[in-house]
């Protein structure tokens, strides 16, 4: 997972393109390559800034609302479960409604930080399935764009599509990543974790840690369509940091270097009125407790 920074050792432990929980970078993070998309799809990619992107204490996240959010309602920060003080929650256990003070570093377009965002509860937050959290802030989305001119980033409400140019925004580095959709993979394993129908990127998007939570955005429409959150740094099979692809079949493979995110247009129906997670609306999908 691209681990949560949360100290030189734990960087060391967790270090990963996009497996375990992006945390801490190291010298080798330093080293891996920002971009590396095709000359049309970098001159898209240069709409996309860090307007909305946040930087975590361990992990980069973001702003976001769905298309029927009201100004009024209570902002919403999207990140990695592992990226959650917390810790990783294990296999099966989802987080609801659990109180929180985490404080966000909230970036403007040149990712500068403006302010401060602090958080009132974790709305929700799991590594089955997919690797997501949802903090619900102590602002609402009228807020902070008048206090601060920054919108909330839109979740896109379809499935991302193969081949669309995307960017990854990592506030924690303040550093883009521009690729494409490579394809999906209907399992995605790492050691006690199995997230379903995960985005596989091209190979130009070489995330490291600290990048975990990061939203990935579509060049064309500036939506997020998934979230950063692993890749195989040493080409185990199935290990922490070394996630493998399992098809229908059960056939596994592995790609050295290649790295992933957790779609996040399941998100959207599970969001009610006032920004409050409902696992029981209609065509939610998230992991219940």
């Amino acid at each position: 997972m691209k681990k949560p920074l949360v100290g030189a050792l734990l960087a060391v432990l967790l270090l990963g393109a996009g497996t375990a929980p992006a945390v801490a970078a190291t010298s080798h993070d330093a080293a891996a390559p920002t971009t590396g998309a095709a000359a049309p799809q970098a001159v898209k990619a240069k709409a996309v800034n860090f307007a909305g992107t946040v930087a975590l204490s361990n992990c980069s996240g973001s702003v976001v609302r769905t298309p029927s959010s009201l100004p009024s309602d209570p902002a919403l920060v999207l990140s990695n479960g592992h990226c959650m003080e917390t810790g990783f929650p294990g296999p099966g256990e989802v987080v609801i409604n659990r109180s929180s003070t985490r404080s966000f570093t909230l970036l403007n377009s040149a990712g500068s930080g403006v302010g401060t965002l602090r958080a009132s509860k974790i709305a929700y937050g799991t590594m089955t399935d997919t690797d997501i959290s949802l903090y619900q802030l102590t602002r609402t989305y009228a807020q902070i764009e008048s206090i601060y001119g920054i919108k909330a980033l839109e979740l896109n409400a379809a499935h991302p599509v193969q081949g669309t140019a995307i960017t990854v925004v990592s506030g924690y580095w303040k550093r883009t990543y521009s690729c494409s959709v490579d394809g999906f993979v209907y399992r995605l394993k790492e050691g006690e974790w199995t997230w379903k129908d995960s985005v596989r990127y091209t190979s130009a998007c070489q995330t490291i840690g600290g990048t975990s939570g990061s939203p990935v955005i579509d060049n064309a429409t500036g939506k997020v369509v998934a979230v950063n959150n692993t890749g195989n740094e040493d080409g185990q099979r199935c290990t922490d940091n070394n996630p493998c692809e399992v098809d229908e079949n059960g056939t596994v493979t592995v790609r050295q270097g290649i790295n992933y995110a957790q779609e996040t247009y399941g998100i959207v129906p599970c969001i009610g009125t006032a920004s409050k997670i409902d696992l029981n609306r209609a065509g939610c999908t998230l992991p219940k407790p």
